[in-house]
This record gives C-alpha cells, sequence and structure tokens, in this order.
C-alpha cells in the first residue's frame, strides 16, 4: 500500500490522536478526497448540550451527499449490509463506542449511579470491558470483512493523569486494548498530533 495520505486503496484505516487534535477533519479529507460515496457511521448519543454542540460542529462540516447512520452499539450491522466497493464509511467514533457498550452492559448488570459517577464491584467491571472488548473484535472482522473502505476514528485516552476512580481507570485500560485491536488488523494506522497527520502503520 502506498504511503501517500490519499491512496485509493485505503481498505481498513485508524485514525487516533487526543482530543481536537484534528482526527475528525483529516477523516473527512480522506473520505471527500476518495472520490467514493461517503457513510458517515455515528456512535454518539446526545444526552447533554456539549454532546449537542460537538455532534452539531461535526454535522456542519458535512457535505449534504454524505449519507449519516445513527448507531451507537451496533455499527457492525451497518457494515454487514454495504456490497459495494465504491462505498467509504467513517466511523466515529471508536472511543464513544466502546463507552455506549460498557456503560450499557453496567447498567444491565446492576451498577449504581449517582449523578456522573458509577458505582461496581472490581469483578463487574472487569467484565464489562472484556465484553465490549469481545465486541469490538467482532467490528474489526466485519471492518474487514467489508468491501467499503472502513476509516475508524478513535481517541488516545490514556496518556495523561491516572484517573480516580476504578470505572475510570479500566474505561482507560479498555480503550488501549481496543485500539490495539483495530490497528493490528488495520491497513493503515495514522495519528494526528496539532493537526498534523503522521503515519505511523
Amino acid at each position: 500500500m502506498k504511503d501517500s495520505a490519499v491512496n485509493s486503496s485505503q481498505g481498513l484505516v485508524l485514525i487516533t490522536g487526543g482530543v481536537r487534535s484534528g482526527k475528525s477533519s483529516f477523516a473527512e479529507k480522506l473520505a471527500l478526497e476518495s472520490g467514493k460515496q461517503v457513510i458517515y457511521l455515528a456512535t454518539a448519543r446526545v444526552e447533554d448540550e456539549e454532546m449537542r454542540e460537538r455532534v452539531t460542529l461535526h454535522q456542519s462540516r458535512r457535505p449534504e451527499e454524505v449519507i449519516t447512520v445513527e448507531e451507537p452499539l451496533n455499527p457492525h450491522t451497518v457494515l454487514k449490509k454495504i456490497e459495494s466497493r465504491e462505498s467509504l464509511v467513517i466511523m466515529d467514533c471508536l472511543t464513544l463506542l466502546i463507552t455506549n457498550r460498557m456503560l450499557g452492559h453496567l447498567d444491565r448488570q446492576g451498577a449504581v449511579r449517582e449523578g456522573e459517577d458509577i458505582f461496581a464491584d472490581e469483578e463487574l467491571i472487569a467484565a464489562a470491558a472484556d465484553h465490549t472488548c469481545e465486541y469490538v473484535r467482532e467490528f474489526t472482522a466485519a471492518a474487514v470483512n467489508c468491501p467499503a473502505d472502513i476509516l475508524v476514528v478513535t481517541n488516545e485516552v490514556g496518556m495523561g493523569v491516572v484517573p480516580n476512580f476504578p470505572v475510570a481507570r479500566a474505561f482507560r485500560d479498555l480503550s488501549g486494548r481496543a485500539n490495539q485491536v483495530l490497528a493490528a488488523a488495520a491497513d493503515q494506522v495514522w495519528m494526528v498530533i496539532c493537526g498534523i497527520p503522521q503515519r505511523i502503520k
């Protein structure tokens, strides 16, 4: 595979970086320059005003011809329906997907929420993380087998301070594990720093 930023044979591409690093803008640039039908696979859930503003910002950048599909829990089902090699999917983002699935598992197993705090024993937290990571493997398999190009946006969340709470620490570790699963299967991996993309695979 060629080492250029714009590649007509992109395959599965993982794009990672910090918050507001330019990851999504880079993914959108690759997608629009591909000349393919772009499908924006959104995993965000709008549950507060801050998330609403972020979603609105992303939506404002998309051309009218981009197809948006919202699927916060099971994006692999969307990939399995795609049959055309002339399609390109941006999934934005993996971090929100694993958030949705991990919290959903904790809720179903009886974790207690008090405001933004979540309380559960260590075994339950570990099980939720393992369950979520297993789904990431399922999603990755669907992405590898999909005829369309797939650009997956994710976050590097483990480069800052150690979180105070067990759930947050488990989520930080899960994010790293999930990124590694995607990166191992990806044809390309890019890291975006200060708006500057660097290919690392």
